[in-house]
């Protein structure tokens, strides 16, 4: 970070030194005597909480579960879901990749031990995240499940805990006006898979405060993520651009112009991207295309977010992509 936003932040920090005994300092000088005895000012820390909330045990959740224990080393990661099939999957992926990571000699079996035996743990009640000082909510993309998870969210969490959502289109400012902290609320739209993707969407809402939003950036830089920050309207950035890309190419597909092969391999191609759309919105999951689509077309009233026919209709038949093993290409072969 620039020292120009250090000394911005360390202002910030200052104007909120009534709420001392409250707030984490991200930024702490600490002068150490070096071997010749004299003092020497140690490189500024970043924020890292020591207790850290994921909502949603699902791909994106566990994704974020991930990073946190495993980059940023945050000592206490705990994850809510409340099917316990989800967080069956959820440890046996988390165990599995770490695995991989091991014997590619990214992480020790020290380091793995302590991430699946100390750091990532489980629970089925959101009142199991009521001591986490940051919490991230990953659940499914509706925007009434949202609301009323933020709503009990605020009403269990830290009185300085920091409550952020994972969506990919729905209003942040809307999320936090559900709750009794809005200036605590944020948008953290992490990138599948997360242990991959370096992107972090930071989406301010209206009521976000400036060291929610200071907060949020060191964290994701502890994540070992880079950040980009978009205003609060439908899509952000990434989806704004990419959902109708998507459901473009769904309707090239549906009007017969051409198959699904060769729609894949024309952009693939033609445009140097590393997977077609129609392969994407597979692995994305064909109800969550579906979801933003809707989001974009009922905030903007424009025809050009309505969604393709073709994706209603391959949601209502439970084709979802990857993750049913069916979608535009069949996964069980």
């Amino acid at each position: 970070m620039q020292k120009q936003s250090i000394h911005k932040l360390s202002k910030v920090i200052v104007k909120n030194q009534k709420q001392a005994n409250k707030v984490v300092i991200r930024f702490k000088h600490t002068d150490v005597a070096n071997s010749n005895g004299n003092q020497q000012q140690q490189q500024p820390t970043i924020y890292v909480p020591n207790t850290f909330g994921v909502i949603g045990a699902g791909q994106m959740g566990t994704g974020i579960a991930i990073v946190a224990a495993m980059n940023a080393k945050i000592p206490n990661v705990k994850v809510m879901d409340a099917y316990k099939e989800s967080i069956v999957k959820s440890k046996n992926f988390v165990n599995d990749l770490l695995t991989k990571y091991e014997s590619k000699n990214k992480i020790t079996k020290e380091e793995k031990q302590k991430i699946l035996e100390e750091r990532i743990t489980y629970t089925n009640e959101i009142s199991g995240l009521k001591e986490c000082e940051f919490v991230v909510e990953a659940a499914t993309e509706n925007t009434e499940l949202k609301l009323n998870i933020f709503k009990e969210l605020s009403s269990i969490a830290k009185e300085d805990a920091i409550l952020a959502s994972n969506t990919s289109s729905i209003s942040i400012t809307k999320i936090a006006a559900a709750t009794q902290r809005p200036n605590q609320v944020i948008g953290m739209h992490f990138m599948n898979p997360v242990p991959v993707m370096k992107l972090v969407e930071v989406i301010r809402g209206l009521q976000t405060d400036d060291l929610t939003l200071q907060k949020t950036l060191q964290l994701s830089e502890a994540l070992g993520k880079t950040t980009t920050l978009s205003k609060d309207v439908p899509g952000f950035i990434a989806n704004r651009i990419l959902m109708p890309y998507i459901n473009e190419a769904i309707q090239t597909l549906y009007e017969g112009i051409s198959t699904k092969e060769d729609i894949d391999k024309t952009m693939l191609l033609g445009t140097n991207v590393p997977m077609g759309p129609l392969t994407l919105a597979d692995f994305i999951g064909l109800d969550t295309c579906l979801s933003i689509m809707r989001v974009l077309y009922n905030e903007f009233s424009d025809s050009k977010y309505r969604p393709s026919p073709l994706l209603v209709k391959m949601v209502e038949a439970g084709w979802l992509g990857k993750k049913t093993g069916k979608g535009f290409y069949d996964y069980n072969k």
